[in-house]
């Protein structure tokens, strides 16, 4: 599993953003996306702030849960009462086996099984794009609705939060600029140690 994290200030500028990996089961913590979506980590976050300005009004949680999707890559958000924005990108690793195409089995060619095959394939290809149609042509193992997986996502957002209160009450940060703090940094890379 690879994670990217971003803060997004008040005027939808990046205050700072961090690429990590699971260290659950057995990982190394380190960010395995794939080379040709790594440049759209940015965008795809912060394409998802339309849905967090939608949610922000009609709900007064801090925690927005999963907000967004795009293809196998999931979006959760945080809100803070200064309307600071933190968005975690969750992509499951590609290199991992739980990530496996969908076969589509072609069709027979003799007459005597054309019907079954016929059904089969059609049912398959229902089966396939409505995955496809979730936004995945992918099985995956990975449920952002679990409640393990939504409190482990709450708690490091709320560590974060934490961090970033102390951060921003220091006297030599000012609102709304990049967090450039190594303290600050390590502090994100110990909560994603420990909650993901």
């Amino acid at each position: 599993m690879s994670y990217y994290f971003a803060i997004v200030g008040t005027k939808d500028n990046p205050l700072f953003e961090h690429e990590f990996g699971t260290f659950r089961q057995g990982g190394d913590g380190i960010a395995r996306f794939r080379d040709d979506a790594r440049h759209m980590n940015q965008f795809v976050v912060h394409s998802s702030l339309d849905m967090v300005e939608e949610l922000q009004w009609t709900t007064g949680q801090m925690y927005l849960k999963n907000i967004d999707r795009f293809h196998t890559s999931y979006i959760s958000a945080f809100l803070t009462p200064t309307n600071i924005k933190f968005l975690l990108l969750t992509c499951p690793d590609p290199t991992s086996s739980t990530l496996l195409p969908t076969p589509v089995p072609t069709p027979s060619s003799t007459a005597s099984t054309a019907s079954l095959s016929r059904s089969t394939t059609a049912s398959s290809i229902t089966n396939t794009t409505a995955a496809a149609g979730s936004g995945s042509a992918y099985a995956t193992s990975y449920n952002p609705t679990a409640p393990a997986t939504e409190d482990a996502i709450k708690n490091f957002f709320m560590d974060v939060f934490d961090a970033f209160v102390k951060t921003s009450m220091s006297p030599f940060y000012a609102l709304d600029r990049p967090i450039t703090s190594p303290i600050f940094r390590a502090r994100v890379a110990a909560s994603a140690k420990k909650y993901l």
